[in-house]
């Protein structure tokens, strides 16, 4: 893993030096040394190297040094203006000695500011002095400057200085060992996003890989639209993928939550999309309103249904208004002022008569539903008649587990082959207010057979909770149920996942139906 001072400082690692003329070429100009000092840096050697002089060639970095520590006569050099050491013999065709680039003292810097940026930006990655570089080069050009002053005079030796390292982490194959950050990584919600976009920026995919786990072992209902905003902006796939399951699963409480009216438009068009929902269009709807009106006001418009119709764009036609029950329509949609009249009038007429007219709107079901269809038979026997004059059946129940209603069995007729007009709804017991209907027909065969009447889109039915199951039919006589169960499991297959199905007397009119027998025998519902 490298970090953005090793990448800054590497490049000039190799980058020749200024030298003197007459220098021997081969002359490094950096140096990794197998010691080093607690932080990381080389410390200098006490030993001077020497090597024959070659052409004449001068001491390389003599001159360079502006104090010598330990010895009270100065070097020579155009720092100081004084003359040739007596202790240090130089050739006469020595140039000026060269000086520490300014490009690696830059280099040292900028490597200093560039660590404290990414350590700053993550907050609580813990970070050692990021003045370690110039410190030690400091302290390397002190003692080298000692070492010159002791060595005895020889005419036939010239000094070879070798500078500190200074891309030192290049050898150091694990964050921990580089000094820069530490392995023990520390984020909160307050930092994570902030500390992600630096990973990202600087390059650092274990920090990056930590911030993406932190945010999926974090991720609620409450947030998931805020989280998947972010993971599209930083390209994270898998966290928006966790994100839109969550949303899926969750869709009230998301659409709910304080920050589902900050996301952007891409987002939103995004979520409406899916297939995957668990929520009623008419939820849908008025979610895209309350976006709708705080967009406006970030592009200081009027709230007006004009207004809301152009910020919303592509994303008022992924509402799913054929899917709303004509009380609903009428009750939101018809009356907003976003939907135009023309809109109004197709959608009344695709509620109302039969066959139904194209609509410029999508009717396909949304399917909020996971694994394979299940159903419960309340019956342990079939019998015959059972009549109807207009009032519906009903039955109360509740379960254990979240579940998805998406139709009922009932019984044909005794007759022979035989149609049925029938209105099937689900009533939330406390609040008498209709989670799901659909008016539709069957056709039967005569037999003591159920047949399936489904709804329009799945109805979420929510543990601990009574609902009552109604059934209004016209037809003729029809075969009914009886030696009905109080209570009745379903245990999945492949899972053994058990869903308990508590039945109850629906009170009031209700044609008869009971615990004990009458129509609405199965119920058909998804996990």
């Amino acid at each position: 893993m490298r970090c953005c001072v090793c990448l800054f400082q590497r490049s000039l690692q190799c980058s020749p030096s200024k030298m003197a003329a007459g220098e021997s070429n081969s002359r490094s100009s950096c140096l990794n040394l197998s010691n080093s000092g607690p932080l990381g840096n080389a410390p200098p050697s006490n030993v001077a190297h020497s090597s024959p002089a070659s052409n004449g060639g001068a001491a390389g970095a003599t001159g360079g040094m502006n104090r010598n520590a330990g010895n009270s006569n100065p070097l020579s050099g155009p720092e100081n203006g004084g003359g040739a050491d007596s202790s240090v013999r130089i050739a006469p065709s020595t140039q000026n000695p060269p000086r520490q680039s300014v490009g690696q003292s830059a280099a040292a810097a900028h490597g200093a500011s560039a660590s404290g940026a990414i350590t700053g930006a993550a907050s609580n990655m813990t970070a050692t002095s990021s003045s370690s570089s110039s410190s030690s080069t400091s302290t390397a050009t002190d003692a080298s400057a000692a070492a010159v002053s002791s060595l005895p005079s020889s005419p036939a030796s010239v000094l070879v200085y070798r500078e500190p390292v200074y891309n030192w982490q290049a050898t150091k194959s694990t964050v921990k060992e580089r000094f820069l950050y530490s392995d023990e990584v520390q984020i909160g919600p307050e930092t994570v996003m902030t500390t992600l976009y630096s990973a990202k920026k600087y390059a650092v995919p274990a920090l990056e890989a930590h911030c993406v786990e932190f945010l999926k072992k974090n991720l609620r209902a409450d947030n998931a639209f805020m989280l998947l905003t972010q993971a599209r902006l930083f390209d994270e796939p898998q966290l928006a993928s966790l994100c839109l399951e969550n949303i899926d699963k969750n869709t009230a409480d998301a659409l709910a939550a304080e920050g589902f009216t900050d996301i952007d438009l891409d987002t939103l068009v995004a979520v409406l999309e899916r297939d995957t929902l668990g929520v009623r269009e008419v939820r849908l709807f008025g979610a895209a309103v309350r976006w709708a009106e705080a967009e406006a006001q970030r592009q200081q418009l009027q709230p007006t249904p004009e207004n809301k119709r152009r910020v919303l764009g592509k994303a008022l036609s992924l509402i799913r208004f054929p899917l709303m029950t004509i009380e609903e329509f009428a009750a939101g949609p018809a009356q907003s002022g976003i939907l135009a009249d023309r809109e109004v009038v197709s959608l009344f007429l695709h509620f109302t008569v039969n066959p139904k007219p194209h609509v410029e709107f999508i009717d396909r079901p949304r399917c909020c539903l996971r694994g394979k269809e299940c159903s419960i038979t309340r019956f342990s026997q079939v019998e015959s008649r059972w009549g109807y004059s207009g009032t519906s059946d009903r039955i109360r129940f509740s379960v254990n587990r979240r579940i998805f209603v998406v139709g009922f069995g009932l019984y044909g007729s005794i007759h022979g082959p035989t149609d049925y007009q029938v209105n099937i709804q689900i009533i939330h017991t406390d609040s008498n207010t209709v989670l799901g209907q659909n008016d539709t027909g069957f056709s039967c065969d005569g037999t003591a057979s159920t047949f399936r009447v489904m709804f329009k889109d799945p109805v979420e039915i929510l543990p601990s909770v009574n609902y009552i199951a109604c059934a209004t039919l016209k037809g003729p006589d029809s075969h009914y149920g009886t030696k009905g169960m109080r209570k009745v499991t379903h245990e999945a297959p492949a899972t053994g996942i058990k869903t308990c199905f508590t039945f109850c007397y629906a009170a009031g009119n209700n044609n008869g139906t009971s615990v004990e027998d009458g129509q609405i025998p199965e119920v058909i519902f998804y996990t």
